[in-house]
């Protein structure tokens, strides 16, 4: 996986923790920049740990499972698309306006499990595991520090918007995945 590639892979999973960070900063009214830097390292810590999770399970079992493993990166890719483009359609729940651990911590846990899964992914893949959760760890927490303010500023415009492109592209990338691996345009 080359780092465009990659860097799509943490533009979209940061999806779900921007939204919930522009919805963070809807809530809160008044924000300050401490605000933004929390919410940022919440979730970009979450983001980063969860892959790495992810990649150690996964690394564990690579032999079982290599001659279909480009069969799981695509349904679990496409699997966590589907899931954000269902939740880019649903109803808007109320988000807590708290910054404290009791609130955060929840929301951070919730919206790093896809990220889980994608460091199964990345196991499969054999991709560069320091590069990806740096690159996944720090995209999320630039974006949802921007969530925040966003949310302060312009409301929750984009939140529905945001979580449709993320899982328009996880499936994108996962058939590309497949297709590549298949050979099917050689």
């Amino acid at each position: 996986m080359n780092f465009l590639e990659l860097f799509i892979v943490a533009m979209c999973l940061s999806m779900d923790a921007f939204a919930v960070s522009v919805c963070k900063g809807l809530s809160a009214g008044r924000i300050n920049r401490s605000h933004a830097l929390l919410c940022g390292a919440y979730f970009g810590g979450f983001q980063a740990l969860m892959p790495l999770i992810g990649w150690a399970v996964g690394v564990r079992f690579l032999v079982y499972i290599e001659h279909i493993d480009h069969w799981i990166a695509f349904v679990l890719l496409g699997a966590l698309g589907a899931k954000m483009i269902w939740e880019s359609c649903q109803k808007e729940e109320g988000i807590e306006a708290s910054f404290a651990p009791r609130e955060m911590l929840p929301l951070a846990v919730a919206t790093s499990i896809d990220a889980l899964a994608v460091g199964v992914t990345f196991a499969l893949l054999e991709v560069d595991i320091v590069s990806a959760v740096l690159c996944i760890g720090v995209t999320t927490l630039v974006l949802s520090a921007l969530g925040v303010w966003i949310g302060a500023v312009f409301g929750g415009r984009w939140k529905s918007r945001a979580e449709l492109g993320g899982g328009v592209i996880l499936i994108i990338l996962g058939s590309h995945i497949l297709v590549e691996h298949l050979g099917l345009f050689r």
